[in-house]
């Protein structure tokens, strides 16, 4: 059902584009987490580019079972600072850089190989204990000090929404990690700042009508996870 599963998603990331106007690229993340590498190799063979995976290990086994996949791998789980080198050497992009000390890590480890890491800077825009993410306040510092590093490249935001009951609660929070994502840009390079990175599968219709350019959709590709 991996086909059809993903044009039902397109169908709606679409759907969502033309109700708010929107002809720009969105990318879609498929989120392989707990899903067999088997899934994943059918879904990049339906057309998928770009993956993600919450857990550095689980990434690099797949990784291994199926190398030389030409795929885009995203980081789109916690990261501890002990997994830095990893997450470096396996992803292209890392979604949750979410304080100052794995900021620094990841600079240092991207430094070591002569990489240049892109990340995204990860805010707790609804101040969720439950949840990974600085806080707005550190939000100002954090960027300064990403434009000093010379081995990670800002280019973008991401944000998690609270799982409402009522899905329609999560605009003000997609609307106010819009409004940091438009602050981003004058503050670094023109053209650096480029993703922001909010919506899953209960609310990726949603965060696309707030301004998401990149969703991370699991389920709705691959069915539910067997944990």
């Amino acid at each position: 059902m991996i086909k059809e599963n993903l044009e039902a998603v397109h169908k709606k990331i679409a759907d969502a584009a033309a109700r708010v106007g929107r002809t720009d690229k969105i990318t879609l993340v498929a989120v392989t987490k707990n899903h067999p590498v088997e899934m994943m190799e059918e879904a990049a063979r339906c057309g998928v580019t770009d993956v993600g995976e919450n857990r550095v290990q689980e990434a690099m086994q797949k990784l291994e079972a199926f190398p030389d996949n030409g795929l885009t791998w995203h980081l789109i789980g916690h990261l501890q600072t002990n997994k830095a080198k990893p997450a470096v050497e396996h992803f292209h992009l890392i979604h949750s850089i979410d304080s100052e000390h794995l900021l620094k890590a990841v600079n240092k480890e991207a430094g070591k190989i002569g990489k240049v890491q892109d990340i995204l800077l990860q805010v707790n825009v609804a101040r969720e204990e439950s949840k990974f993410g600085m806080e707005v306040e550190d939000f100002p510092a954090i960027c300064e000090l990403a434009k000093g590093l010379d081995h990670v490249c800002v280019r973008g935001l991401m944000c998690m929404a609270p799982n409402y009951e009522n899905v329609e609660d999560v605009r003000p929070i997609f609307r106010i990690a819009r409004a940091l994502y438009e602050d981003m840009k004058p503050k670094f390079p023109e053209g650096q700042i480029q993703y922001l990175s909010m919506g899953m599968t209960h609310d990726f219709e949603i965060a696309i009508e707030e301004g998401a350019n990149v969703v991370r959709v699991g389920t709705a590709i691959f069915g539910a996870r067997n944990y």
